[in-house]
């Protein structure tokens, strides 16, 4: 069984880095938009590239997020996410790292439709509803979940101390 939880936080790492290399692509990507975008002059057009790289590099934070909380949930602590306290925990490094990219996505597609499109905004509309939604399952998920953390109070005290062990150098 060890060798096979051994394999498991080899392919977390792989999988992890794998993360990581995608979001290193999408900010190179970002970049090479906005340089372009740049390359003639200020203006409009210049702005509407820099939104884009601004939705790229959005994406790119979400990759490197995933990569760092597999890395630190599976591989560091090489733990399993099964108790309430560290699935609350998991998922809700997720949510935040999941909304704050849609929430910038949805800003980067509304300059678009304005500028482009003005009947894309109600895709927009139905993105930002979604992104609330999100956000409010999330709450609700921590509320209803709390109690059962004060079920298993040792737990807690537990992730808090890997907490502190993996702040020291």
């Amino acid at each position: 069984m060890k060798v096979l939880l051994h394999a498991f936080a080899l392919l977390h790492g792989l999988m992890a880095v794998l993360f990581a290399v995608a979001a290193l692509l999408l900010i190179a990507t970002a970049v090479q938009v906005a340089w372009t975008g740049l390359a003639d002059g200020f203006g409009r057009d210049a702005a509407q590239e820099i939104i884009d790289a601004m939705g790229l590099l959005a994406a790119a934070v979400v990759a490197l997020q995933i990569s760092q909380t597999v890395v630190e949930e599976e591989v560091q602590r090489a733990v399993h996410v099964s108790g309430p306290t560290r699935v609350r925990r998991f998922l809700s490094r997720f949510f935040v790292v999941v909304t704050v990219a849609l929430a910038i996505e949805a800003l980067v597609a509304t300059f678009r439709a304005v500028h482009e499109d003005p009947a894309q905004l109600v895709y927009v509309g139905a993105l930002l509803a979604g992104t609330a939604l999100l956000v409010g399952a999330w709450g609700a998920f921590v509320f209803w979940n709390r109690s059962a953390e004060e079920l298993e109070p040792e737990a807690m005290r537990e992730v808090k101390r890997e907490d502190e062990r993996l702040k020291e150098p």
